[in-house]
């Protein structure tokens, strides 16, 4: 379990049962000294309150009866009336309330000339970690505000029922194929009122916190997927070479793949079949992003992530053995997806090559429907390679069907204008064209300016040849090689419509927040995480961050700044629907991301991610949105953050304390946190406590 934060501005700390009994005895005589003056009134007068927006309401508050109620019930309330007791009582009161006044000056002035002291000759416009004792004092005056709320504290939230455990908004493929959905429409994305969860996912009972990496790339806890022993040693020759089970464990080896030779035999195949010595090369050729189609285990992203090449696996939903949920679980990019009849949410000319082995996609069908998207978000001069049972089928054998399925393919292909490069045991790459005269003269045309839209959000799949239009049409060979290609030149942000000064100013105040993020959260997670069985002494930034979600991406400089400061990482970079639309740009950056609404759930499976990072998203949905709450994100933060997983999250003041009343219900461990230079914004930094499901009882 992790160690509680340190108390921020909005702590949630408490005061000694002395304090807290100083402050009932002193209402109690207030009480008495007034009923001894107002025994007509019906009603007390209302106790002492304190409002959460001003914690130090207490010290000024009035406790005497108005002049107005001493008319109201017959009393005039004068000297002769009022005893020597009475006096005392009021003027001890009166000292010890300007005592407290005076000691809380005293001591916000004192922190306040220390802070200044220290902060000499720095300029860091963010976090700094000697502000904790002034935050700390500030804490503890609110902590006094809240000994008078009771009843009206936030309410918590209810933990899901164990049906919840894996649950995947928006991904029902029982409710679909009650719906007759068939042909690969099970797997679709269908969002509706019935998709949200209002309530916190508790992780399985045996869950245990993920290796660090790299030991989590090749080893993982059987118990944080839903895969059984008896799924991993049944699944047939194909799967038991990929996985090997030893106790609670599953362990990957790069000995094992998707096709007949290991996966590093594999990979130096496609290169060689690219014209390259090996896959190490396939930068240099202009490679950075790959998409792979039905993933298996994530096995090609993890053995091409070391060559800088970042692999994105999409695979359909699964109730059981998931492809995605175990590929997350090893710290590789991942999302659900099915592109039976829709679009994929990725804009058009996003990935340098696309792969899919074995994927049980019928290529063949629709009219080669399904080749189309592919053309659509691969890049000119970009490589599509296909590994199939019916690919490269010589005409002599006598199993026509096949025959027939490849030709098709083979044909379409054709149709498109991609080039084949090579073929090799069930193996076919093609070539993407760098140019578009070659599109006039095919069967398939271009698709018009309506059909034709660049970032599509779940759109119906059009049989027509998309991208085309776009200004990004630019050849992975002409493009800057990784990693010259994250910082987008001049003319490249022209095609973006971003000014080369404001990109630059970005990637400055993100290196800098990126420093200021981790100086406050190395420690942290360093006292929380000290040692693994087994490991060595950490070395910061102890690797405990691998899977990071940034859900207002803007342009990527987060992502960006966490790689230049050489933290083993990767973003999913997410740009919201209700606001301006930077995904391209982040892709031409080499990075990931996906278009997403935030009122519907992210594709993916509960506790993928380690920290979640969000700029301005409060604001941004407060304004846009109205279908869906403040509370709802929060649920669907909770749902998709490991446990000891960190939140953080920059918005207005207002925003963020109200975001901090939620965290609250949701048994996270918050602090709010001063950004020096900016009265107007905060951060809320949480971390999600483990709280595992009970073994149900036979």
């Amino acid at each position: 379990m992790a160690r509680p934060l340190h108390r921020g501005v909005l702590g949630g700390g408490r005061l000694s049962g002395n304090i807290q009994g100083y402050l009932e005895d002193t209402q109690m005589k207030i009480k008495t000294d007034k009923e001894d003056f107002d025994k007509a009134s019906k009603t007390s007068s209302d106790p002492v309150s304190l409002s959460l927006r001003n914690p130090f309401q207490f010290l000024l508050s009035e406790n005497t009866p108005s002049k107005q109620d001493s008319v109201e019930n017959g009393f005039a309330v004068s000297d002769q009336f009022t005893s020597n007791s009475r006096n005392r009582h009021l003027l001890t009161l009166l000292i010890l309330k300007f005592s407290l006044i005076l000691i809380v000056i005293l001591g916000l002035t004192v922190s306040l000339l220390w802070t200044i002291s220290l902060t000499t000759g720095t300029k860091s416009p963010m976090i700094r970690g000697y502000r904790r004792l002034q935050e700390q004092l500030v804490s503890d005056l609110w902590d006094i505000g809240e000994l008078s709320l009771g009843a009206n504290k936030v309410k918590e939230s209810e933990f899901c029922s164990p049906e919840f455990e894996n649950f995947v908004p928006c991904f029902n493929t029982t409710e679909n194929l009650e719906l007759g959905l068939t042909e690969g429409k099970e797997f679709d994305r269908r969002c509706g009122p019935m998709s949200k969860q209002n309530c916190l996912i508790l992780a399985p009972p045996k869950y245990k916190v993920p290796h660090r990496w790299p030991t989590g790339r090749d080893v993982i806890w059987i118990d944080n997927v839903k895969i059984t022993a008896q799924e991993v040693l049944s699944s047939g020759s194909l799967t038991k070479r990929m996985m090997m089970l030893d106790e609670d464990q599953i362990s990957f080896s790069f000995a094992s793949s998707m096709v007949d030779d290991n996966i590093e035999d594999y990979s130096h195949q496609i290169a060689e079949m690219i014209g390259l010595r090996n896959e190490s090369y396939l930068v240099q050729a202009g490679v950075r992003a790959v998409l792979d189609i039905g993933c298996g285990y994530g096995s090609l992203g993890a053995h091409l992530f070391p060559k800088q090449l970042l692999t994105m696996c999409i695979a359909h939903y699964e109730s059981s053995d998931s492809q995605v949920q175990i590929t997350l679980e090893r710290g590789l990019p991942a999302i659900v997806g099915s592109f039976a009849s829709k679009q994929l949410p990725f804009p058009s000319l996003s990935f340098d090559m696309i792969h899919t082995a074995w994927d049980g996609v019928q290529w063949d069908k629709k009219d080669g429907i399904y080749l189309i998207e592919v053309d659509r978000v691969l890049r000119p001069g970009g490589y599509f390679v296909w590994t199939s049972a019916f690919a490269n089928i010589p005409d002599s054998v006598r199993d026509k069907e096949n025959l027939k399925r490849w030709d098709f393919v083979r044909n379409i292909a054709k149709d498109l204008c991609w080039d084949l490069l090579s073929q090799q045991d069930k193996t076919v790459v093609w070539k993407k064209p760098s140019n578009k005269d070659c599109y006039a003269s095919r069967k398939h045309v271009i698709c018009k300016a309506g059909h034709d839209v660049e970032s599509p959000y779940y759109h119906p799949l059009e049989a027509c040849i998309g991208g085309t239009r776009s200004r990004r049409w630019i050849p992975i060979e002409e493009r800057a090689t990784w990693p010259s290609r994250a910082t987008l030149s001049s003319k490249e942000l022209a095609l973006h419509g971003v000014l080369a000064d404001d990109f630059a100013e970005d990637n400055i105040n993100w290196k800098s927040a990126v420093r200021d993020y981790w100086s406050l959260l190395s420690p942290l997670i360093f006292s929380d995480h000290p040692k693994r069985p087994g490991d060595e002494d950490p070395i910061p930034p102890y690797n405990m961050v691998r899977n990071v979600l940034d859900m207002n991406a803007h342009f990527g400089g987060f992502n960006s700044a966490l790689l230049d400061a050489r933290k083993s990482v990767w973003v999913m970079n997410v740009v919201p629907t209700s606001g301006v639309n930077h995904l391209p740009l982040i892709l031409d950056r080499g990075f990931l991301g996906i278009l997403h609404d935030w009122c519907e759930g992210f594709p993916t499976y509960p506790r993928t991610y380690d920290m979640v990072h969000a700029d301005g998203l409060l604001s941004l949905e407060t304004v846009k949105q109205s279908r869906c709450s403040t509370l709802d994100l929060f649920y669907e933060i909770d749902r998709l953050l490991r446990p000891e997983g960190w939140v953080i999250l920059r918005d207005t003041t207002s925003l963020i304390q109200s975001a901090r009343a939620i965290t609250a219900g949701l048994k996270w461990e918050a602090r709010v946190v001063e950004i020096e230079s900016n009265n107007d914004e905060k951060l809320l930094v949480c971390q999600k406590p483990l709280i595992r499901s009970q073994a149900s009882s036979l």
